[in-house]
């Protein structure tokens, strides 16, 4: 297998931030947003996707959550983009649904190449800590538009706090099953002969 790892950097006038991806770590995070609960929320990505993920992100907090959350995802789609490389061998499709007491998550993604995003459900409220609710609808869309996934989720639930944390947890488990090497697979999973 060839080292499926990335770096990325992104800065612009309203963030600062450097992402590193080993999509074949152990799920060791170090993540610093400025978003108590958005921390949370990678750390939780990485150990339930067992990927090796630092975020480092200097943002407009001042302002509010949401340029530090789009770009955050934005640069994390382009890690997972660039460390899949020519996506020779992977499993490409997932499915699951993961649950958190209450509440259910549902991720159906293609490794696709062709960015696509569908959500379904609302949060129970508006907030979480200092994270907007409808900013991980958003973090969704913007990782699936910069790794070049079709993506669909839904969630139910009585607590923000469960439904969000369902949902990263659904799609780390959903990432780390559609990145998998098949090994009977030479080439990657298209009759196409590209992703």
């Amino acid at each position: 297998m060839t080292d499926r790892t990335a770096a990325v950097t992104r800065e612009t006038a309203e963030t600062e931030i450097e992402v590193t991806l080993d999509v074949d770590g152990d799920g060791d995070a170090t993540i610093d947003t400025g978003i108590g609960f958005f921390d949370h929320m990678l750390e939780s990505f990485a150990t339930h996707g067992l990927f090796d993920l630092t975020v480092s992100c200097d943002g407009d907090l001042e302002i509010d959550d949401h340029h530090t959350v789009e770009d955050v995802a934005i640069t994390i789609g382009e890690a997972l983009e660039q460390a899949l490389g020519d996506k020779r061998g992977i499993e490409r499709f997932a499915d699951r649904r993961v649950p958190l007491d209450e509440a259910i998550a549902g991720v159906v993604l293609d490794i696709s190449g062709r960015p696509y995003f569908e959500f379904d459900g609302e949060f129970s409220q508006a907030s979480v800590g200092e994270l907007t609710s409808h900013m991980a609808r958003h973090f969704l869309r913007s990782l699936a538009m910069n790794a070049g996934l079709t993506l669909h989720a839904e969630v139910t639930g009585e607590n923000a706090h469960h439904e969000i944390e369902a949902l990263f947890k659904c799609l780390a488990r959903a990432l780390d099953d559609a990145t998998r090497i098949d090994d009977r697979r030479a080439d990657v999973a298209s009759t196409k002969g590209t992703l």
